[in-house]
């Protein structure tokens, strides 16, 4: 049986950040590139991928008790489960991610602007699917299977909750940074 995800609101962390005696280890599970577009200061970047590769050699190296990070939370409730699944005390999710710490007027470092992965998806998957159907429309109507594919792929992804795009995604030039 899962334990329920432990969350943390915004205005909680607001409060937790300012105190000099938090003992809170902020760790930012989205990708580097994400991570270097907006982050809370004083977090570090272990992308998802690598967090839950594995979580025991991240949380030996944490200074505090971890409070995981993502844009709205999604991945980083991934990341707390895989602690779980290897017998180890799981962190808690900042409720919202980012987004909602911005909103709350949190204080967040800013580098360079890049587009989050979710929205990178949408316009990856959504340009392949109009490729298809303009392609079944003026070369052959086979190309109306790649429509059918990012589809197909799609309903994989939400089934599985997990997006094999946005790994994909993760690893292009773009969304690196030059650490």
């Amino acid at each position: 049986m899962s334990t329920p995800v432990m969350t943390m609101d915004a205005e909680a962390l607001k409060c937790l950040v300012d105190s000099p005696n938090a003992d809170l280890a902020l760790i930012d599970v989205r990708t580097p590139g994400e991570f270097e577009t907006v982050h809370i200061p004083g977090s570090c970047n272990v992308p998802l991928d690598d967090f839950t590769a594995n979580p025991a050699e991240v949380l030996a190296k944490l200074p505090g008790k971890p409070l995981l990070i993502c844009h709205s939370g999604s991945r980083a409730a991934k990341a707390q489960r895989a602690p779980q699944d290897a017998g180890l005390e799981h962190g808690t999710v900042l409720s919202g991610g980012v987004t909602a710490y911005q909103a709350a007027g949190g204080t967040v470092a800013r580098g360079i602007q890049r587009w989050a992965m979710d929205r990178q998806m949408r316009l990856t998957a959504g340009s392949l699917v109009v490729a298809g159907l303009i392609g079944a429309k003026v070369i052959s109507p086979k190309a109306a299977w790649l429509s059918a594919a990012i589809g197909g792929g799609l309903v994989f992804s939400a089934v599985r909750d997990s997006c094999p795009m946005i790994s994909v995604l993760g690893k292009m030039p773009w969304n690196k940074t030059g650490k």
